[in-house]
């Protein structure tokens, strides 16, 4: 006697070998013997023998229209036997049997499972719904087989077209075009971005990068809010002094300015004058939510994104010629530029000039800096923060800026909005120059002492630490190794960094003798310090990242074939005259930090971006090692 059972969710046949009412013993055309309940068993048959009841009776299951079952059967539930029985008009041969059990098994649209080898028609709505589902599903598939056809073809189908930016940020995997768009990614070997800049649905590798950020750190837009900007402060007394500040000719945002009064018989009383949005834009007011959620400016070459909207940047930006709203710290210097002592206060500073670096530089450099200078606005009073500056820099024992280190200027000229249409110059000067060394130093003696001013006040404050080599953010007054300072807080950059503006908050207190807005040990300034050095870490890799790509972009549009470059570890170098690092697997691993080496440029990738590399010779020189200087005033 042979039987017919369930297992698995599928259908088996077999011989019985021992029969124990509750359970039998089979064996399996495949010689093996299995235990399986009595319960599992659908039909008991002679012949055929158990290796050929499945095989005979596929074939006529897969001829019953499921369809025509459906219509023939009644309401209600029933058994497969039953029904074999009206669907044949006599006694169904086991085989028959079994082909109209696997028609209906194999209709789960149409026949409802209700236990063993019984069934129920579904109803017609829920038929009606099921068999429209399965057409859509159906159409679905054609589609997508279509599309990946045309992406392997490097063909953009509309559909895929209208989800580019979903397909490269955020991809939605339930939709069919992602389906077939990943699908044909695997099929083809390439990434995302690689796949629709070759069907061309990215016009320019500038935007697939500018829009992946974008989407990461501004999902709302960049649009600032609809809000005024804060009128100036009235009542501030007014600085007798004329200042004037030291910028690059893009800076817009100038949160800095200096002065210096000779005091004969004493020295001179230098001034360090910081732009005061502090004054106006209160904590917990709207504009304080816009700076809360950018938290910085964004840099990079030929564009900038504002923390704060631009009309508020212009009343509070130390603009030359015009008067402005400032924390100023007051230094008393003697004749050897020693400090004796320092003073702030809150008042109305007059900018007389804006001075910037391209035009100061040529006559104001570390060649001209011991001999007689030019006639030129300032120069006296330049030379004398010159010379405090290397008095405090040989205090504190620590260089302002690392020597032989050099810094790295975009020009970029064209419409961003076509950026494939743009040329990129790029200019490198050394670091630590005499205008570098006296704006450091200067800026390192503001937020030092303040910092030092809010600790012995117990007033809350963001300091930066520098710790076992370590730099962080802390609410602790901790050293800054690096800078040899007992604390370091970031105060001088309030137009464009949260933590400072946070900071002038606290120090503006202070002044007034007023409490601060952020107690000790404040659970929304660890949040904000927290937001703050993420995100500000999050802008400086992007700077990064665009600025490698336009350095790219220069060797592409300078046709450089071969490149000389300097080992900085291992296979890592840097390319001469450009802020690129790259590894270059074929450079000798044994070379040492500061060997140099002439290599080809074999690829670039802007997507990337990336750049390809072979080493080609050594070069005979040596240089030293530009570190880059992790830490900015």
């Amino acid at each position: 006697m042979n039987v017919l059972f369930e297992e698995d969710g599928g259908f088996k046949a077999g011989t019985i070998m021992a029969d124990n009412d509750s359970s039998l013993q089979v064996e399996m055309p495949t010689g093996k013997r299995s235990k399986i309940k009595a319960a599992t068993v659908l039909l008991r048959f002679e012949k055929p023998s158990a290796a050929h009841l499945l095989e005979q009776a596929t074939p006529l299951a897969e001829e019953i229209e499921a369809d025509f079952l459906w219509e023939c059967v009644s309401d209600g539930e029933f058994s497969f036997l039953d029904f074999a029985r009206d669907y044949y008009g006599h006694d169904p041969a086991p085989v028959e049997a079994t082909a109209v059990l696997l028609a209906l098994h194999a209709a789960p649209v149409y026949f409802h499972r209700k236990g063993k080898g019984r069934f129920r028609k579904a109803p017609a709505d829920i038929l009606a719904a099921a068999l429209a589902n399965l057409e859509k599903k159906r159409q679905q598939a054609l589609a997508m087989e279509g599309w990946l056809t045309e992406l392997k073809a490097f063909r953009l189908p509309p559909e895929i077209g209208a989800l580019t930016d979903a397909l490269l940020y955020a991809p939605d995997r339930n939709k069919p075009e992602t389906k077939a768009f990943e699908t044909a990614c695997d099929e083809t070997g390439l990434t995302a971005a690689q796949l629709l800049f070759k069907c061309g649905a990215i016009k320019s590798a500038y935007h697939l990068h500018y829009k992946r950020f974008l989407h990461e750190q501004f999902p709302k837009g960049l649009a600032f809010p609809a809000l005024d900007a804060p009128k100036l402060p009235r009542d501030l007394p007014r600085a007798d002094v004329r200042a004037f500040s030291i910028d690059d000719a893009n800076t817009t945002e100038i949160d800095d300015a200096l002065s210096v009064v000779r005091l004969p018989g004493i020295g001179s009383r230098i001034g360090i004058h910081i732009a005061a949005p502090g004054l106006a834009i209160e904590h917990g007011s709207p504009l304080d939510g816009v700076a809360r959620t950018r938290l910085s400016t964004v840099y990079m070459p030929g564009n900038k994104i504002t923390m704060l909207p631009d009309a508020v940047v212009q009343n509070y930006t130390l603009a030359g010629g015009v008067d402005c709203p400032a924390v100023s710290i007051y230094l008393t210097v003697n004749e050897q530029f020693e400090v004796i002592s320092h003073e702030s206060q809150l008042e109305m500073v007059h900018i007389a000039a804006n001075l910037r670096h391209h035009e100061v530089e040529p006559w104001f450099n570390a060649e001209t800096i011991n001999g007689p200078l030019p006639d030129e606005p300032f120069k006296d009073e330049l030379l004398h923060l010159w010379h405090f500056a290397n008095a405090c820099e040989g205090r504190r024992g620590k260089p302002s800026a690392t020597q032989g280190v050099n810094d790295y200027n975009f020009a970029i000229d064209g419409d961003l909005a076509d950026p494939d249409a743009c040329r990129v110059e790029i200019s490198e000067r050394k670091r630590g120059s005499p205008l570098d060394k006296l704006v450091a130093e200067l800026m390192i003696v503001a937020n030092s002492t303040w910092g030092g001013l809010l600790a012995e006040k117990n007033i809350a404050c963001l300091y930066r630490a520098q710790t076992q080599g370590k730099v962080r953010m802390t609410t602790s007054p901790l050293p800054h190794e690096g800078l040899g300072v007992p604390q370091y807080a970031w105060m001088t950059s309030p137009l464009r960094r949260y933590c400072d503006l946070v900071n002038q908050w606290q120090l503006i207190a202070c002044l007034r003798g007023e409490p601060p807005a952020f107690p000790q040990k404040s659970a929304e300034l660890f949040a904000a310090m927290r937001d703050f050095e993420l995100t500000y870490a999050a802008y400086a890799d992007f700077q990064r990242s665009m600025e490698r790509y336009w350095c790219l972009r220069w060797l592409q549009q300078h046709e450089i074939v071969e490149i000389d470059a300097t080992v900085r570890r291992e296979q890592l170098v840097k390319l001469d005259h450009l802020p690129l690092i790259a590894r270059v697997p074929s450079v000798p691993a044994d070379l040492s930090p500061g060997q140099r080496l002439r290599l080809t440029v074999e690829a670039i990738d802007l997507l990337g971006p990336e750049v390809t590399l072979r080493f080609v010779s050594l070069l005979d020189a040596a240089e030293p090692v530009e570190v880059m200087e992790e830490e900015t005033p």
